[in-house]
């Protein structure tokens, strides 16, 4: 494993026990409204602080971009972090969260983690080296038809004014599919795409810390990622679909009409 992602997985472990900890008396926790359906308790705060000490103690140059305290300093590297991706599935004791913490070189995503500490499983990929769980390298599925997958998504939750557009698109996908998922955190749905559990996933209005280390895994994993025009911008543009190569080329093929036409 490479030095800077022993880093992050140390931090992400670090984070993780925090969290479970936490999860033993979830009715204790202060919980604050960021904004509408959009919590932070002092669980993610803890968390992410902890990521980013053992980080900034081996790359002290490097800058953070992180969810709760948001841009600090410049570099070529760049560590994109969630402490905590699914918080309001955390603090109502649903199973379903996790850590997330990508590292960028200067435009280029180059090491993943993503944790789910109430699984204890470890996602994580290196830049041209491929992606593991746990260790055991994982591959995107091999399914080749839109009919036969499980597609994975969020709902709008926090910015309704594209609700309209979301339940156009949800419509087309379901009718298409075996099935859709909207499980409550990203960086996880992501990281289920790579190990073959989702085939494909798609969700609008996203910062760059609930994606960065899922993309980089599902890349690893033999998948592809884009926006919703076919490019590279879904980090800025906060609009993300990924999938096994012949899903996500049927997937694109769904989302983008019911995108333009709005």
């Amino acid at each position: 494993m490479y030095p800077m992602l022993t880093t992050a997985v140390k931090a992400a472990r670090r984070a993780g026990s925090i969290i479970n900890r936490a999860a033993r008396d979830i009715d204790a926790l202060s919980i604050t409204r960021k904004r509408h359906n959009d919590f932070v308790t002092e669980v993610d705060k803890s968390a992410e602080q902890a990521i980013i000490e053992v980080l900034q103690r081996s790359y002290p140059d490097h800058a953070i971009l992180a969810e709760e305290s948001g841009g600090q300093g410049t570099s070529e590297y760049t560590w994109i972090i969630d402490p905590l991706d699914g918080t309001t599935n955390f603090i109502h004791g649903f199973p379903q969260y996790a850590v997330s913490i990508a590292l960028r070189h200067k435009s280029l995503l180059t090491q993943a983690v993503v944790y789910d500490p109430a699984k204890n499983e470890l996602f994580t990929a290196s830049r041209g080296h491929g992606a593991f769980l746990n260790d055991r390298r994982i591959r995107v599925s091999k399914r080749v038809h839109m009919s036969d997958a499980l597609i994975g998504t969020g709902f709008p939750f926090r910015d309704f004014s594209g609700l309209d557009e979301y339940m156009a698109t949800f419509r087309e996908v379901t009718s298409k599919t075996a099935g859709v998922r909207r499980a409550g955190a990203a960086a996880l749905d992501l990281a289920y795409v790579a190990a073959g559990r989702l085939d494909g996933f798609w969700e609008t209005g996203l910062s760059p810390w609930d994606m960065a280390a899922g993309a980089l895994l599902i890349q690893e994993a033999g998948g592809l990622v884009a926006d919703f025009e076919g490019e590279s911008d879904y980090l800025e543009s906060g609009r993300i679909v990924a999938g096994s190569p012949k899903i996500f080329a049927q997937l694109l093929q769904t989302i983008t009409p019911q995108a333009k036409s709005r």
